[in-house]
């Protein structure tokens, strides 16, 4: 008799782990496949309507549209400066900046801030022309770079300069930029 109750007993614990078994792979199944749909879904965040049309990126890569925002602003932000706030203009820089590079471009910065701290020389940037190279992820801006001492202009020059990204998961950060010099055939380097 006991051994027909012990017998019946462990069956039914026997049935109960079986089924607590089927229940748990079935679980890690589906978790594994939310965590593969996840995963492999493009991402996508919708921007401030504070442009004239909605604008989105996504972990897919990134539209024209939104380099092209993101490389006139940066532009405009580190080609105007003035001597009073050069200090909030390198911070603003440094946050555009990619890990990667930032050692390298705030070695730069901070030459540019040593030259300029305590002086009269401001520079404007009125920019003309951009052109977008999305696969490579880089923007040529073109415009005229005034630079100031005091209120006086002391030159009004046509530069181009380029801008290049790297954009891994939905941030976009500058890599590096410089000034696009012309050779002596007339091309841009």
């Amino acid at each position: 008799m006991l051994a027909e109750i012990s017998h019946g007993r462990s069956q039914s614990l026997l049935k109960q782990r079986n089924m607590l078994a089927v229940f748990t792979l079935t679980l890690l199944g589906v978790a594994l496949l939310l965590i593969l749909a996840l995963t492999t879904k493009d991402r996508e965040i919708v921007l401030a309507p504070v442009l004239s049309r909605p604008l989105t990126i996504s972990s897919a890569g990134v539209s024209k549209e939104y380099l092209e925002l993101v490389s006139r602003d940066t532009a405009t932000m580190l080609l105007n400066r003035t001597p009073s706030g050069l200090d909030y203009w390198m911070e603003q820089v440094l946050k555009v900046v990619d890990p990667s590079a930032y050692g390298r471009v705030k070695t730069q910065l901070v030459k540019i801030v040593a030259e300029q701290k305590g002086s009269d020389v401001a520079q404007a940037f009125s920019m003309t022309a951009m052109t977008i190279d999305l696969p490579h992820l880089t923007t040529d801006v073109t415009g005229f770079v005034t630079t100031y001492v005091g209120r006086q202009v002391i030159t009004n020059e046509k530069k181009s300069f380029r801008f290049r990204w790297a954009y891994s998961g939905l941030s976009l950060s500058l890599v590096e930029f410089g000034q696009l010099v012309p050779d002596s055939h007339g091309d841009d380097a």
